[in-house]
C-alpha cells in the first residue's frame, strides 16, 4: 500500500525542497536596499491610514472587475476544449455564441472607455 503512496510523498518533499532553497538563494543574494517608497504600502492608489471617507478613483476598482469577469469566463475554454470531442458541433455552435457574446462585453467597455488610464 505504501509503495502506491511514495512516488507522491517523493513529489511532495521534492517540490518543498526546491521551493525552500529557491527562496532561501532569493533572501540571501537579493539586493537590500530599503527606501520608503518601497516599503510604503500600495493598495488602491491612495494613502492606506488616510481619512475612510475621502474620494477616490474607482478606476482601479472597475478594472479588477473587469479582469476577473473576463479572466472567469476565459476559464470556460479549458474543459471545453477537453470534451469537445463527446459535445460534437451542437457544444462548438454554443462555445461560438458564449464567445460571440463575451466579445460583444469587451467590445462595449472598450467602446465606453473602461479599459482607457487617462
Amino acid at each position: 500500500m505504501l509503495e502506491n503512496y511514495l512516488p507522491i510523498l517523493v513529489f511532495i518533499v521534492i517540490g518543498l525542497v526546491i521551493g525552500t532553497a529557491l527562496l532561501a538563494v532569493g533572501y540571501v543574494l537579493g539586493p537590500r536596499k530599503p527606501s520608503e517608497g518601497k516599503l510604503a504600502a500600495y493598495e488602491c492608489g491612495f494613502e492606506a491610514f488616510e481619512d475612510s471617507r475621502m474620494k477616490f478613483d474607482v478606476r482601479y476598482y472597475l478594472v479588477a472587475i473587469l479582469f476577473i469577469i473576463f479572466d472567469l469566463e476565459i476559464a470556460f475554454l479549458f474543459p471545453w476544449a477537453i470534451v469537445l470531442d463527446d459535445i460534437g458541433l451542437f457544444g462548438f455552435a454554443a462555445m461560438g455564441i458564449f464567445l460571440a457574446i463575451l466579445l460583444l462585453g469587451f467590445l462595449y467597455e472598450w467602446k465606453k472607455g473602461a479599459l482607457e488610464w487617462e
